[in-house]
């Protein structure tokens, strides 16, 4: 009996010490919780499909982050579709790792027909590929850790074939990113390198696509198979910042 009349004296103490807790920190505790909450409910996958992530400023913050539980890549196809006035240069898509900050990189130089691509902290540029401001162009790029060869195709023109790495897959946790270009898994943004404009129709795959898939992507309105990594029709992702989701226009 003792025994049981301390263990009840202990439980009464309990709960009175909880149920007097400053104001505050009930507040502190509540403010996490919907956090969290926020957080779980902002990260299932969504159907994006006739949907734009509209990046209205410049500014070393906002982005949007996609999930995937892949860590081990031996090929990379990327394809989205992007609307900007910029001049300056900026990231289309940045996939960081915390081996490489530019495990794949799909970056626009400031030149009108200039690009970047990274694959494994190598880059290969590109030209000749006329980026337009001010109307929605479809960019796809490439890369096969076996061959070491990239390309890229802007509205369904292709580059030539180049080598940038091979030899090593994209391996560890992946941190996808659009709107920013990591210097840092998730971070150390620069402004000056933010995208500005609207980004839709995301996909991804863990292969190299064939030439004709791409040429269907660009069509829009002809079928073609999502990606198998990233697919905008069921798109896990958080935003960060001024972005917004807005019907595509």
């Amino acid at each position: 009996m003792t025994a049981m009349r301390g263990q009840t004296k202990y439980k009464s103490h309990c709960y009175l010490h909880c149920c007097t807790q400053h104001p505050d920190t009930v507040f502190k505790m509540q403010l996490l919780l919907l956090l969290v909450m926020l957080t779980v409910c902002a990260a299932r996958p969504q159907d994006l499909y006739g949907k734009m992530f509209t990046f209205p400023q410049q500014t070393d913050t906002a982005h949007v982050r996609l999930m995937t539980s892949r860590q081990d890549l031996k090929a990379v196809s990327v394809c989205l579709r992007s609307f900007t006035d910029l001049q300056r240069e900026h990231s289309l898509f940045s996939l960081a790792t915390t081996s490489a900050d530019n495990d794949f990189l799909i970056f626009k130089k400031a030149a009108d027909d200039e690009f970047e691509i990274w694959a494994k902290s190598n880059m290969t540029d590109f030209r000749g590929l006329n980026y337009k401001l001010n109307t929605w162009l479809s960019v796809c790029s490439t890369w096969d850790a076996a061959s070491g060869l990239t390309r890229l195709w802007v509205d369904g023109n292709p580059s030539s074939r180049k080598y940038t790495s091979s030899g090593s897959n994209i391996t560890g946790t992946m941190t996808i990113v659009l709107g920013q270009n990591q210097d840092s898994p998730g971070g150390t943004f620069d402004s000056k390198q933010s995208f500005v404009g609207m980004i839709s129709d995301v996909h991804m795959w863990d292969y190299v696509i064939s030439p004709r898939e791409i040429q269907n992507y660009e069509q829009v309105f002809v079928r073609f198979t999502p990606g198998n990594v990233l697919n905008c029709r069921e798109l896990e992702f958080q935003t960060t910042g001024r972005v917004l989701i807005e019907d595509k226009q």
